[in-house]
């Protein structure tokens, strides 16, 4: 995909993304999902993308809303729009398609889509993983990869206002 409008329409609605899974799905595809803010994209968010895109045919990025980032990060934050965070995803060629959901939490987005796999990055349990039990239920996995030291937006922030 290299003009612009194959890069947007990566930017999908949840009944876009919908059907693109039951496509791919009869084909045999298998998809991978994973989530998160992506306010300002660093090392450590290409290094979880890549894992991520590794474990599955199709890639699927769950991105925070303004409403949603606000409420889990602060009112300082996010520093680019959703739609903005939506295009820089989209550009990569690790990611087929971003989504972007205003629940705190993609749990309803994994519960409607039913990816494969789930992958999320940090210290959490496979238990701890939001939308994990319905996936594994369905048949899927859960796969939590190491953070990536020293690399955060929070920490990009605070060295900016330094």
């Amino acid at each position: 995909m290299r003009t612009g409008d194959a890069i947007e329409k990566k930017i999908m609605t949840v009944p876009q993304a919908q059907s693109m899974i039951a496509a791919l799905k009869v084909t045999g595809k298998k998809i991978s999902f994973t989530n998160g803010c992506f306010d300002i994209i660093h090392p450590g968010h290409l290094f979880s993308l890549a894992q991520a895109a590794n474990e599955a045919d199709y890639l699927i990025v769950g991105l925070n809303s303004d409403t949603s980032v606000r409420k889990l990060k602060g009112p300082t934050r996010p520093i680019n729009t959703a739609q903005s965070r939506a295009i820089v995803l989209a550009n990569l060629m690790m990611v087929d398609a971003v989504v972007i959901f205003e629940e705190e939490t993609p749990f309803a987005l994994i519960c409607t889509l039913l990816p494969d796999v789930i992958v999320k990055g940090g210290d959490y349990t496979i238990d701890q993983v939001v939308g994990g039990k319905e996936v594994i239920a369905h048949g899927g996995k859960v796969i939590i990869n190491p953070i990536v030291a020293g690399f955060s937006t929070t920490i990009l922030i605070e060295k900016i206002k330094e």
